[in-house]
């Protein structure tokens, strides 16, 4: 059994978190005190044998009773059976998924664990899939159980809710999980549970300086120290964009780097992540029923640090540096003005004519501050960016923007594969860029009248040079960083697939665009190793 309670889960006594456990076979001496949900697709739950879930089931649970209960289920586009009272269910997922949607039906995974398990009962569950789907749904399960509470009369940690999860692969690769593979699974989990965290939890709690605690902390786990400019050092190094955006909140902005730097590496990768702990929208301000949930506009940067936490951890073999542009977008009498011109660390200059239009500014900086200092050669920027992401692309996928088709395929296959779903945006910065015209600086900093979206990810590009070699993507998840209250960790399972055949773990191997690779050819693609100097990832 390899478990996991969720860093810093219990500080001060503030939070009883879940227990989540990933296992294999059933772990539970005393199995009548907990609920247990059995999940898969319809035809799935049909190739199980009796012998394979009776332990799981029994005493509550004969065999007749099971074999009824699948021949009851009709899923449009999931359903559910009570086997016994609401302690002991089996659901049937989508028994067919659109070519935009995962495999794994990851989002609809959760739905069911959140709704088919009574919710303060120790839970187990038992997913039944494919062994290329079980990445994506260990995600899913993760994602079910939030951590962050400031709820009165919670449960002591030494009385919370345990959580066991196993899952049954179908044939032809239905060998038992390995151990390691176990471990990845909680290692995954755990940092998707740390990045819903960091984003559920408010500002009063999760400043500029809290956040950086959180850096240092996982940096203290991995054994990295973090590189931190911090309050006016940023303006004294020509990081005018994160300064300009944070200098007016009572704790200062911050760029902190955390460097993963092994040898062997055949490549420098950077992320970037948007760290605004709150955004109030500046002088520009949100209103009053807009600025309410801005809290989450860290996502980018949870997902960053979540994912490098779990990359380093499964033997990441290429040079990784995650960069946390951390900011409070705050009014006061610093506050930057629309009309202000600010210098980037580009050495372009910026006319403001939206204050609520930051994010753009400070991954900018940290963007070029990858290509020039960190000489990187790929640099991936996430981030809640806009909100024309929701209209664009909605509330499941986010919006991809890169200048490489290869990596644009790679990215969908890889949202795909990990659950954290992305969709194409139109790169076009010949038509788009003159958008942010300026007759007294380089460039503004916003314009609302052609493909926002878009353009609001060009802006970043614009900084690093739109003939730069190297691959740029950037990933705006406005939208499905959270699902109704709740935070997602979305992120940190794409970029762990994405850049699975950069790490050691077979399971995050299999997630990769290359899926796994054997004897120099991969399984689900049809390419071959490259046996060039640079490791190949897609």
């Amino acid at each position: 059994v390899v478990g996991l309670g969720g860093r810093c889960c219990c500080e001060s006594g503030k939070m009883a978190a879940v227990q989540l456990h990933f296992c294999q076979g059933s772990v539970e001496t005393n199995q009548q005190d907990r609920a247990v949900l059995v999940v898969g697709q319809l035809a799935h739950l049909h190739q199980l044998a009796w012998d394979q879930v009776r332990d799981t089931l029994q005493p509550r649970v004969n065999e007749e009773t099971w074999k009824t209960a699948l021949k009851s289920l009709k899923p449009n586009p999931t359903d559910t059976c009570p086997l016994w009272l609401n302690v002991a269910t089996v659901a049937a997922l989508p028994s067919k998924v659109s070519r935009h949607n995962t495999p794994s039906s990851a989002h609809f995974l959760t739905r069911l664990v959140r709704t088919c398990l009574p919710g303060k009962a120790n839970q187990h569950v038992v997913v039944v899939c494919e062994r290329t789907s079980v990445f994506a749904s260990a995600c899913a399960i993760a994602r079910a159980f939030p951590l962050f509470s400031r709820c009165s009369g919670q449960s002591t940690p030494s009385e919370s809710q345990k959580v066991t999860a196993e899952f049954l692969c179908l044939a032809p690769d239905n060998e038992p999980l390995s151990t390691a593979t176990l471990m990845c699974l909680s290692s995954v989990a755990e940092s998707i549970r740390l990045a819903s965290r960091i984003v559920d939890t408010p500002c009063n709690e999760m400043n500029t300086d809290d956040f950086l605690q959180e850096i240092k902390a996982v940096g203290s786990e991995v054994g990295v120290v973090p590189v931190i400019i911090r309050g006016e050092d940023l303006l004294k190094k020509g990081f005018g964009g994160i300064y300009g955006v944070g200098k007016a909140a009572e704790s200062p902005p911050v760029l902190a780097v955390l460097s993963h730097t092994p040898e062997g590496a055949t490549q420098t990768i950077a992320w970037i992540g948007k760290g605004i702990v709150y955004d109030t929208g500046g002088l520009t301000i949100k209103g009053k029923t807009l600025m309410p949930g801005m809290k989450r506009d860290c996502a980018g940067a949870a997902a960053v640090l979540g994912a490098f936490r779990a990359a380093v951890k499964q033997g990441f073999k290429e040079n990784l540096h995650a960069v946390f542009c951390l900011a409070e977008n705050a009014i006061g009498p610093k506050a930057t003005r629309p009309d202000d011109i600010h210098q980037l660390y580009s050495g372009k200059t910026v006319e403001i004519n939206n204050t609520d239009a930051e994010g753009r500014l400070v991954l900018a900086d940290g963007a070029v501050y990858a290509s020039k200092d960190l000489k990187a050669d790929i640099i991936l920027d996430i981030a809640t960016l806009t909100g024309a992401q929701g209209i664009v692309t909605g509330r499941y996928h986010a919006a991809l923007l890169t200048n490489s088709e290869e990596w644009e395929r790679a990215c969908v296959k890889a949202g795909r594969n990990s659950g954290d779903l992305v969709q194409p945006l139109v790169f076009a910065p010949e038509l788009h860029f003159s958008e942010f015209s300026s007759a007294m600086a380089d460039m503004k900093n916003f314009d609302r009248s052609n493909a926002q979206c878009s353009c609001a990810g060009l802006f970043i590009g614009a900084h690093i040079g739109f003939n730069w070699s190297g691959v740029w993507i950037h990933v705006d998840m406005a939208y499905p960083a959270y699902s109704g209250e709740r935070a997602t960790g979305y992120g940190v399972a794409l970029l762990l697939a994405l850049f699975g055949q950069a790490t050691d773990d077979t399971l995050l191997q299999l997630a990769s665009p290359l899926g796994s690779v054997v004897d120099g050819h991969t399984e689900n693609s049809g390419l071959t190793i490259n046996t060039l100097k640079r490791r190949r990832l897609v």
